[in-house]
Order: structure tokens, then C-alpha cells, then sequence
């Protein structure tokens, strides 16, 4: 056997075996849940909660809190990051119910109490169970949507397929297969990943107001993601620039509050564009 042969199959043995370890401990890598054992009691100063458990059709247990405001003004649906559980994520709901929202946050399967086989199809399917039974008690006039991170593209699933008051994404990514693909650009990606997640392809029918929120010095995804998401439906989206923000401390600067509170306190307005300049060319 020639050596370029024998080199060959080396590269082909190492390729392959990549692939295969990608696929399989993808789900390792993408998720970082922390457990929580089925009797954890939730606390949070100054907050009431109420905790919840539902049931899916396969068998899975979705475990979630509500925090409540007094006299609410509508329901904020929060779907989280890939982190931990939402025993820590909870304290970002003082960020709604301050403004009078009710919040509502749930575990992924696997994640803090709630379990089941974890598949993109079955989180969504999950999250659609419990949209159902917000619109039970909610009109979804006042029913929003806020996705962080990897939620950003769960939330716009929802907001494609429901039609909320309005659809806020914070720090979102374009798809994750092309974050994936930044840093192993040589891996048939569109083949292996489970979870693509193609934020930009939901994004085309949504159909109720889009707010995004990113930060300039975002390593993890960068801000120009969002750039390109504002532009899928330019009539309907907005974006607000964190300038510094990274990905993980939006909420350490006081811009990031200000957004939110313009954002979710506001109510959209009707804008008369007669006598404006919106057709005069700048080289006239």
C-alpha cells in the first residue's frame, strides 16, 4: 500500500471517528443542566411563587414557576439559556414582575426537575403544551415571549406558530448549526447536529412586534447575528444595542433595563410620515 493511501485512510479513520464522537456526545457539550432533586423547595426574597408540574404525552415531566405581580398586566413566558436550571435563572424575573408581569420560567427536559429524552421536537412540543395552558387563563394580547440565548430560537418557534403581544430576544442566535460551524468548520454539521435550531427560517413567520437585544462585545455569539435576524422582517423588528455588553451581563448595565422597560411598558404607535422626508433622496 502507497504511502498517500495509507495517509488517506488515517484522515478518513480520524474524520469519521470525530463525527461519530460529535454526534454522540453532542448533547453534552450543547447542554450544561443542573439537577435538582424532586423535593427542592424554591425561595426567592420579595418574590411569590407558585411551583408546577405538567405532564406530556410521553411521559416527561415539565417543571416550572410562576412568579406573581400584583394586579398583573400580562404574562412574560421566559425561556432560558442551556445553564443550570431555573433555580438560578429565576432571579431575572424581578426584571418583569417590577413593571407588574406575571412570569412564567420551565426547566428543559433534564434540567432541574423536569425530565424526559431531550430532542429539539420534544422541547418544543413541550413548550407549546405549556403556551396552551397559559392562553388558558391569559389573552394572548398579553402573553410575551422572551428568549435568552439558546431560548431565543424556542421563543421564536412560538411566536411563529401563536401570535403574542410581542416576541423579545436577547443575545439570539442566526442558527445553531452555523454557531457550531465556527468553531468545527470542516464537520458535515447539517448532518450530524440534533439540535440546528434555525432561528432565521422561524423567523419568516412571525408575525407580532420583535424586539432583540445584544451586545456589542458578545464573544460567544456575535452581534452581527442579530443584525441579520432584524432584517428577516424589517417592517415588524427592532434592535437595541448593549454597547459593551457580552453575553452573559446585559443585565449589569442600566441600558439593558431601560430597553426593557421602553420595551414592555410601551405601546406601539402609529407613526404619520406625510410632510416627512421619507422620500427625499439624499443628492437632491
Amino acid at each position: 500500500m502507497s504511502n498517500w493511501v495509507y495517509i488517506t485512510l488515517i484522515v478518513l479513520v480520524v474524520y469519521v471517528t470525530i463525527s461519530v464522537l460529535l454526534y454522540l456526545l453532542q448533547d453534552f457539550i450543547m447542554f450544561k443542566p443542573e439537577k435538582l432533586p424532586v423535593d427542592f423547595q424554591f425561595h426567592y426574597e420579595n418574590q411569590e411563587i407558585e411551583e408546577y408540574n405538567v405532564e406530556t404525552r410521553d411521559g416527561a415531566t415539565i417543571n416550572g414557576l410562576r412568579f406573581k405581580s400584583q394586579d398583573p398586566k400580562g404574562v412574560v413566558f421566559y425561556l432560558k439559556g442551556n445553564s443550570k436550571s431555573i433555580k438560578g435563572w429565576g432571579k431575572f424575573a424581578v426584571d418583569f414582575t417590577r413593571h407588574g408581569y406575571d412570569v412564567i420560567m420551565v426547566d428543559y427536559r433534564g434540567f432541574g426537575k423536569s425530565t424526559g429524552r431531550r430532542t429539539q421536537k420534544a422541547i418544543k412540543r413541550d413548550l407549546q403544551v405549556i403556551y396552551n395552558r397559559i392562553k388558558e387563563n391569559v389573552k394572548e394580547q398579553y402573553i410575551i415571549l422572551y428568549g435568552r440565548s439558546l431560548g431565543s430560537g424556542f421563543a421564536t418557534k412560538l411566536a411563529s406558530m401563536n401570535n403574542p403581544r410581542m416576541l423579545i430576544l436577547d443575545a439570539p442566535y442566526y442558527s445553531l448549526s452555523k454557531v457550531a460551524k465556527k468553531y468545527i468548520p470542516f464537520m458535515p454539521l447539517s448532518l450530524l447536529i440534533k439540535f440546528p435550531m434555525p432561528t432565521y427560517k422561524w423567523m419568516r413567520y412571525v408575525n407580532c412586534p420583535v424586539h432583540i437585544i445584544h451586545g456589542t462585545d458578545d464573544k460567544l455569539i456575535p452581534y452581527k447575528t442579530s443584525v441579520k435576524l432584524s432584517k428577516i422582517k424589517p417592517s415588524l423588528t427592532r434592535l437595541y444595542t448593549v454597547i459593551g455588553g457580552g453575553h452573559k451581563n446585559l443585565n449589569t448595565f442600566e441600558s439593558y433595563h431601560k430597553m426593557l422597560a421602553e420595551i414592555i411598558s410601551s405601546k406601539p404607535k402609529a407613526v404619520n410620515l406625510e410632510g416627512s422626508s421619507i422620500h427625499v433622496k439624499h443628492s437632491s
